[in-house]
């Protein structure tokens, strides 16, 4: 299951996996564009490998892994909890 996570002002959405079996996160970025249909990378925490990046520049690949780095906690925390809505309480 992929839980949402956040929406970047550039329309880069981040969503995440739950904690799977090896004790890793699966996190996929995807930003549409209007030539390519969507840009979209994977980054597996707390390694941060990233894997299947295609559209995104350099530079704003760098910005995406020091936003995922810099929220990792957390999203190392809601991938066990069922998400931000999990986390919060917020489920139905």
């Amino acid at each position: 299951m992929m839980y949402p996570f956040l929406t970047l002002d550039d329309e880069t959405e981040i969503v995440h996996s739950e904690m799977l079996a090896d004790g890793r996160v699966k996190v996929y970025l995807e930003k549409p564009d209007e030539n390519d249909g969507f840009h979209h990378a994977t980054c597996y925490l707390p390694d941060s490998e990233w894997t299947d990046v295609f559209g995104f520049t350099e530079v704003e690949i760098t910005r995406y892994r020091r936003i995922i780095e810099n929220m990792m906690p957390i999203i190392l925390e809601f991938s066990k909890m069922g998400g931000f809505q999990g986390a919060s309480n917020l489920k139905d």
